[in-house]
């Protein structure tokens, strides 16, 4: 691929010509830049530039701020090398210890209409987190509450489940096209499996009305590799990937976002598929990421060059459990506007 400032200027095997650069890419995978949907890396400046070593080039802060707080994630956003957007958490504080929802007062739909309205450039979506922890027996109300703030502006609702007050079924119920349900595969009371282990109607039911299913590794309570074999022996696989990490969460079972990526390969997940979750399938949820997620002639130049490994990896899941896979995925290089971006040290 020969790249021109900002847009690839051209995509083929191979290309004649000169450029003041080149990255030898000889054996490795050209992708467009990943796209994280479900990152902190808006909590501190040193997020998004680490993020950018992983090969994402465009990101999601997903919830780290409410309306009291959502304008400092807004700021590092703009000060990002790379597109840097958010979800503004429905709790006016944003996420805190002990749960956010606990007191359903915190979920102020006037004053999230207001975080939202002062900050039209950054701000892409609503955050809800509804795990028993989080929210209590307030989960359906504290939905219904990021649904009306998102409403006037016609944005999706991502929601963070795992063990929940509430059913699937209920939640499932209060969502709509475009909302994404983040965590799919979280084990315990109230997950996407019955207590045999088959999916609930309900799941497959709404994604068919179009309810995104978001991975989110995460490190806690997220995933279990039992829930992961069980509901993709069924065949319910992440529409996207994201990592669900801050730069204090990030060298913990995250590692980087392709060793998110790694963990459905493992399962039998095509590597096209893989890509696409984490490049064109996430861009098509968000107008911000309209023209990213692909290697078109005349879109931005962001690309990912990721190395596709063979051997022995360990994989970890947020119970202290391991897998070990054949294959694993790990970043080389990030083309960020046509300029290779600095290295991991």
């Amino acid at each position: 691929m020969r790249a021109s400032i900002t847009a690839p200027a051209a995509v083929a095997a191979n290309i004649a010509g000169d450029a003041a650069e080149t990255v030898d890419a000889q054996g490795k995978i050209i992708a467009p830049g990943l796209i994280d949907i479900h990152t902190h890396a808006g909590r501190s400046k040193e997020g998004p530039p680490l993020a950018l070593q992983d090969g994402v080039t465009a990101w999601i802060d997903a919830g780290s701020g409410g309306a009291d707080n959502i304008d400092q994630i807004a700021a590092v956003a703009r000060g990002a090398p790379q597109i840097g957007r958010a979800l503004v958490n429905i709790a006016r504080t944003g996420v805190i210890p002990g749960g956010e929802l606990m007191d359903i007062t915190r979920a102020d739909v006037s004053l999230t209409h207001g975080a939202i309205a002062r900050n039209r450039d950054i701000v892409v979506g609503v955050k809800a987190r509804l795990s028993n922890n989080v929210a209590g027996a307030n989960d359906l109300e504290a939905l219904r509450r990021a649904q009306e703030a998102a409403a006037p502006f016609n944005l999706p609702v991502m929601i963070h489940v795992g063990q929940n007050y509430s059913s699937m079924r209920a939640i499932l119920a209060l969502l709509k096209r475009g909302d994404i349900v983040t965590h799919m595969y979280a084990p315990g009371m109230n997950g996407i499996l019955d207590d045999k282990g088959n999916l609930f109607p309900d799941v497959t039911a709404a994604r068919r009305r179009g309810i995104i299913f978001d991975f989110g590794n995460g490190v806690a309570d997220h995933f279990d590799w039992d829930t992961v074999e069980k509901a993709t022996r069924q065949g319910f696989w992440p529409d996207t990937f994201s990592t669900d990490w801050n730069v204090m969460s990030r060298t913990t079972g995250v590692v980087d976002f392709p060793n998110v990526m790694s963990k459905l390969l493992m399962f039998g997940m095509p590597l096209s598929q893989a890509i696409a979750c984490a490049t064109v399938n996430a861009a098509r949820l968000f107008p911000a990421f309209d023209d990213r997620g692909t290697l078109n002639v005349g879109a931005p130049a962001d690309v990912a060059i990721l190395e596709l490994r063979d051997g022995s990896f360990e994989f970890l899941d947020n119970y202290k459990g391991t897998r070990s896979g054949r294959q694993r995925l790990f970043p080389i290089a990030t083309i960020l506007n046509g300029k290779r971006a600095p290295a991991r040290a």
